[in-house]
């Protein structure tokens, strides 16, 4: 999903290694081994132009032929008071040149990661975040496959089980701590045409796109010192890709939604500076028994009923929306836990735990879910 494209972050990580690099000895350039047509200047970087046979846990890793990977944790979770918490624990990778990481350099090299942490405490009605940038070198940052870890510093996602279903999520930030482990309940599910998600009528211009949609979690989380045991449930997003936003595109809105039937939905919209989607927008619907349909843009509708205008940024959101989906009798109204869930880091967007009640082939459901905004306060056609 396009969502994960936030390339303001990425153009300030490089801002960052270059300054870093001017320190060090500069790793050797990697020559170009792919050519990507006419026109095209990707530096060697391979794109996404097929389906590919996927293989774990391999592909829970790095896939350094490409220029853009995330790896994407959210949750909603629940303490032995009924307190209700969102947490998300993210982490990107941004390669510089194509291929591996380089060995005995130093500090040299040529992967930057960045990460972002945030725990959203509904019932103290307040949202925490944090953002971290470093290298790909000295043990500071790194993605594997075999066996499955990602970490930037002491935020570290790693597999518990062989293939990768299994994993425990630890980060800490001055007053909040995640210590958390899931484990799948549903198989992996390859989003678009079979893990091809296509972000814009351009060929190549698409993501490799896995998700969990389902993972039973159980942990605590610490605020100001204050440990809560937790339980929910958690997503977790896996893309890698050479793309950029459409010419006319401006943002992004990303819905992961767990309802209380067991059906998942994934939904995304790329919106255009003359307020359309694009049509490559659309989304997954994950049913009970964990088989999955492609959803259409032309099939699904989201209305926006609310918004909230964010005191700091001016960014300006929408906060409610009824999404409907007659060809999966689905329809929901969805609502924000916590209205401020702006992430203002790098560049100002909007993530946060949501809330749902609804129906669901014809049954009264609930759920809840995350959800991503950006372009809200500024086109991020402005930032690449």
């Amino acid at each position: 999903m396009f969502k994960r494209l936030l390339f303001a972050f990425f153009a300030l990580a490089l801002l960052v290694s270059l300054a870093w690099w001017a320190l060090r000895p500069a790793p050797p350039v990697l020559p170009p081994t792919l050519n990507f047509g006419a026109g095209e200047d990707l530096g060697g970087f391979a794109r996404a132009f097929a389906p590919i046979e996927f293989q774990f846990p391999r592909d829970h890793g790095a896939h350094f032929d490409f220029q853009t990977e995330w790896w994407y944790y959210t949750g909603n979770l629940t303490d032995d008071t009924g307190g209700h918490w969102g947490y998300q624990l993210t982490f990107f990778r941004r390669g510089l040149t194509p291929g591996a990481p380089l060995t005995n350099t130093g500090f040299a090299t040529n992967q930057i990661y960045f990460a972002h942490l945030a725990l959203t405490d509904v019932a103290g009605q307040k949202h925490y975040f944090a953002e971290r940038f470093s290298r790909g070198a000295a043990g500071l940052a790194q993605a594997n496959g075999q066996p499955f870890q990602v970490w930037l510093e002491d935020w570290r996602a790693e597999a518990v089980d062989d293939l990768g279903a299994v994993v425990h999520l630890r980060a800490t930030e001055q007053n909040f701590t995640l210590d958390l482990t899931l484990s799948a309940t549903k198989p992996i599910v390859a989003h678009g045409q079979q893990g091809l998600s296509p972000k814009s009528e351009e060929p190549g211009n698409a993501s490799y796109y896995l998700s969990y949609t389902q993972m039973e979690t159980t942990g605590q989380v610490t605020l100001n010192g204050q440990a809560n045991a937790v339980r929910g449930e958690s997503w977790f997003d896996h893309e890698w890709s050479t793309s950029a936003l459409g010419a006319h595109a401006v943002g992004w809105d990303w819905f992961s939604l767990q309802l209380s039937d067991g059906r998942e939905l994934m939904l995304y919209q790329i919106r255009r500076d003359d307020g359309s989607a694009d049509p490559v927008s659309g989304g997954t619907l994950i049913e009970a028994d964990g088989t999955t349909r492609r959803l259409s843009a032309a099939e699904v509708q989201i209305a926006v009923n609310a918004r909230w205008s964010s005191p700091e940024t001016g960014g300006d959101y929408p906060a409610r929306w009824q999404i409907t989906i007659p060809s999966a009798h689905i329809d929901l109204a969805v609502e924000p836990w916590l209205a401020a869930q702006e992430m203002r880091v790098s560049f100002a967007y909007w993530e946060g735990a949501v809330r749902m009640t609804g129906t669901s082939n014809g049954q009264a459901v609930t759920g809840n879910g995350y959800i991503e905004l950006t372009g809200y306060s500024g086109s991020m056609q402005g930032v690449f």
